[in-house]
């Protein structure tokens, strides 16, 4: 008997390579396996949490950038004011959901540049809460002014309307005249992203602020350069301590204007900032999240040093629990610094020269021990978890430098992956990790694996399947609440697609299983079915996934 051609389509098991029949919301990924096309507000989100730096394994840096450019661009024009919404949540979220502010700031400058009325009055409102300090001015400012029309290299003031400058002039308004003060004295002057200078004394000229009181009137002189500095003195408590700092002309006196006047260090003069002995002082006085910014440099420069006083120093208050609640250091903002501190070099401006430093032993150790105490305010669901990081190919770091943070690289996805694997798994205590690409593998993650040797795992580097941990499961007869993908959902080597191998697990094994995909780059799609209420789009990168997980299968 001859063979019937249409036997083999089927909408229970459908090569990846081609749609399920009926399915026109699936898109070709860049593997050549199709997947499911996210909507436009999720392929947002994943752009404002991950960004595009490095590109993918299949999409370079620039054509990925592009991509999501366009996402941007659409979402303004279909609602500008839901966009400026979407990166306000994201950029203020507490603990953070984005390892850099850029794409954020890039999206704000965006709704300016193309967005209608009621976007621009949306990101009016927006502007001083996204753009926090004069480093977030400066790249909202340069982003403005490429797509707003203006070439670089043709000075600071672009053309400019009213709404805009209502919003500039917003940043220098909201907060007390004290609390701006912090701000333009941490920092007057920085570049925009295309490398020009950006000074806030060029900013109120632009904006033309109305102060509200005799204290933000002489902020604004002081400024513009317009009062004199004992004034400002006077009527400022930021300024005294910032003119303080600034006056300083030896190491010794530096040294007491950290201990009595507890300045912070941007305060002081660039040239006191390479000295040891002053950072030695700024070890005990310098807020948590500073501190651990700062390791690298005080390595550097020699501070940090195997056995030295101002290491154990730092390391005692790296690893005090109090203290670490009080600053709500997330486990993942925890293991980005380790993974930074522990990478020995940074380059967050392309256009400088790289950075590089030896990391010292014990202030690894300690950012381990910050790693284990900051999952003290994390509460478990006490639900069955299987956890499979995609260890294909294309979740290798040999297509770049991988993931980046800060200019440093953390690690490749698969060891993102791995990482958030560990995460869920210390949390949660009831979870098994497997490997996937078109096996599955034993995974080394338990809820004790060493962070550190995680650095050291390479994928197993084959294809991609991303039905197996549904068909495993189901043939495991593995009952679990929960499934957790971590993958760049570059799937295309199996014989069903991943939404078909979950129905039947859930036919099989367990109808109300939950899952979970968290995307490791800013691709566009994911293999979750998005007409299915049981699944769910998260971001790898994004410090808040395992408290998404945990309230999710909850």
């Amino acid at each position: 008997m001859a063979r019937d051609p249409l036997a083999a389509v089927s909408a229970i098991a459908t090569p990846q390579t081609r749609r399920v029949p009926g399915r026109t919301d699936q898109v070709e990924n860049a593997a050549g396996g199709y997947v499911f096309d996210k909507d436009l507000w999720n392929k947002l989100e994943d752009f404002l949490i991950l960004g595009t730096t490095g590109g993918t394994y299949y999409v370079s840096e620039a054509k990925l950038t592009a991509e999501n450019a366009d996402v941007l661009f659409q979402a303004i024009a279909e609602d500008g004011p839901r966009v400026v919404a979407l990166l306000t949540a994201v950029s203020t979220a507490r603990p953070p959901r984005a390892p850099k502010q850029r794409p954020a700031l890039f999206a704000l400058a965006a709704c300016y540049a193309k967005g209608d009325a009621d976007t621009r009055q949306a990101a009016k409102v927006a502007l001083a809460k996204v753009a926090r300090t004069t480093d977030h001015l400066a790249q909202f400012f340069g982003y403005h002014k490429n797509l707003g029309g203006k070439a670089t290299g043709q000075g600071t003031s672009p053309v400019v309307g009213r709404s805009l400058r209502t919003a500039l002039g917003s940043w220098f308004l909201t907060g007390s005249a004290d609390d701006v003060a912090f701000k333009a004295c941490k920092a007057a002057q920085r570049r925009t992203p295309q490398g020009e200078a950006f000074s806030l004394r060029d900013m109120l000229r632009v904006a033309h602020p109305v102060a509200d009181d005799e204290q933000r009137k002489t902020l604004f002189g002081w400024i513009a350069g317009n009062v004199a500095d004992e004034r400002a003195r006077e009527v400022l408590p930021a300024v005294h301590r910032f003119l303080t700092a600034k006056a300083v002309t030896g190491v010794d006196e530096a040294i007491r204007v950290v201990n009595e006047s507890r300045v912070p260090w941007e305060f002081l003069p660039d040239a006191m900032l390479r000295e040891p002995k002053v950072w030695d002082a700024l070890v005990d006085t310098v807020g948590m999240t500073a501190l651990i910014r700062n390791l690298a440099r005080m390595t550097r420069l020699g501070t940090l040093t195997p056995l030295g006083d101002a290491t154990r120093r730092a390391a005692a208050r790296l690893t005090d629990r109090d203290a670490l609640l009080r600053a709500r250091i997330h486990p993942m903002d925890a293991w980005l610094a380790m993974r930074v501190y522990a990478s020995g070099r940074a380059q967050p401006n392309p256009r400088a020269d790289a950075q590089t430093w030896a990391p010292v032993p014990a202030v690894l150790d300690a950012l381990e021990e910050t790693y284990e105490l900051s999952f003290g305010h994390v509460e478990p669901t006490g639900k069955r978890l299987l956890v499979a990081v995609d260890s294909s190919g294309s979740m290798s770091g040999k297509w770049s430098d991988g993931v980046r943070v800060g200019g440093s690289p953390v690690g490749s996805p698969y060891e993102v992956g791995c990482a958030m694997a560990v995460m869920l798994a210390r949390i949660e205590q009831n979870v098994h990790v497997i490997d996937v690409d078109t096996a599955v593998h034993a995974s080394k993650v338990t809820p004790r694996t060493n962070l550190r040797e995680i650095a050291s795992w390479e994928p197993s580097g084959g294809g991609t399947d991303l039905s197996l941990p549904f068909t495993w499961a189901a043939k495991e007869r593995m009952t679990v609440d929960g499934i957790v993908v971590l993958t760049d959902n570059e799937t295309w080597a199996g014989r069903s697609h991943p939404s078909q191998a979950l129905d039947g697990y859930r036919r099989r094994v367990n109808r109300d299983a939950r899952v979970v995909v968290a995307a490791m780059t800013a691709a566009g799609y994911s293999i979750a079915d998005p007409k299915d209420a049981g699944v769910l789009n998260v971001i790898g990168l994004d410090a808040s996934l395992p408290l998404i997980v945990n309230g999710f299968v909850r």
